[in-house]
């Protein structure tokens, strides 16, 4: 598999690639790299519907021009116990990051909750998500209060410390889903109501009538995930509160 740096002729090739409707894996499978050096690649120039491979070409000179410039500060590499390959810990860090931020999480709030999945523990200080993240202590606090208000990370005080920490659980895409299954009953419900009111049999109400049948369809895969889901935590003996 070639190493290196994407070249011009790579980067049009993923342009083309995007042309074509295929996913990051496919055209990672075409030029022989990993899927998420190109996710990387993606969605740090434009995304999927703005990505250009001669504005990439410019702007990844621009940024390798202003890291000889200032060189930034080497990043920390923790939790690289288990025998593990510290470089494919970071790869795997910034292709979940790449990720989250893809399906709209904003990028500081994408890297501490990525940060919080690649700890063991699953749980760090504001002091240690400071530290590995090299960002200031503002930043992390508008982005845990951020995720703590959408249900995705929890506060918890040290034992006899003032301190407090941020933790992760088991429960945390099963609340996502929750949270994703009321806004699409919500859709349902109001797509009924329009067919209704535009008459079911004209071509706007016929519509909403499809999109409502959709969204039931989903309501129900998401019902049944969580169902089977709180039934695999419950043998687990995880607290599911």
């Amino acid at each position: 598999m070639p190493g290196g740096r994407l070249t011009d002729e790579d980067r049009e090739r993923i342009a083309a690639g995007l042309a074509e409707g295929l996913g990051y894996a496919e055209i990672g499978r075409r030029l022989e790299r990993p899927a998420s050096t190109i996710m990387r690649e993606v969605t740090r120039n434009g995304g999927p519907d703005g990505y250009r491979a001669e504005a990439a070409q410019q702007d990844t000179r621009h940024r390798a021009r202003r890291q000889k410039q200032t060189p930034p500060p080497v990043p920390s590499l923790p939790d690289v116990g288990y025998g593990r390959d510290p470089r494919a810990v970071q790869d795997i860090t910034e292709s979940f990051t790449a990720l989250l931020v893809q399906q709209g999480l904003p990028r500081m709030e994408a890297r501490v909750l990525a940060c919080l999945h690649i700890a063991d523990a699953g749980a760090l200080t504001a002091a240690e998500l400071v530290a590995r993240l090299r960002v200031s202590p503002a930043s992390i606090s508008h982005a845990v209060a951020f995720l703590e208000q959408q249900g995705m990370l929890q506060r918890e005080r040290l034992p006899g410390e003032r301190r407090e920490r941020y933790v992760i659980d088991d429960g945390i895409w099963l609340r996502n889903l929750l949270a994703g299954l009321q806004m699409t009953q919500a859709l349902a419900a109001e797509s009924r109501r329009s067919a209704a009111v535009l008459g079911a049999a004209t071509p706007a109400g016929a519509r909403f009538e499809s999109s409502a049948e959709l969204l039931d369809l989903v309501s129900d895969a998401f019902r049944q995930a969580m169902d089977k889901w709180r039934q695999i935590l419950a043998a687990r003996g995880v607290d599911q509160d």
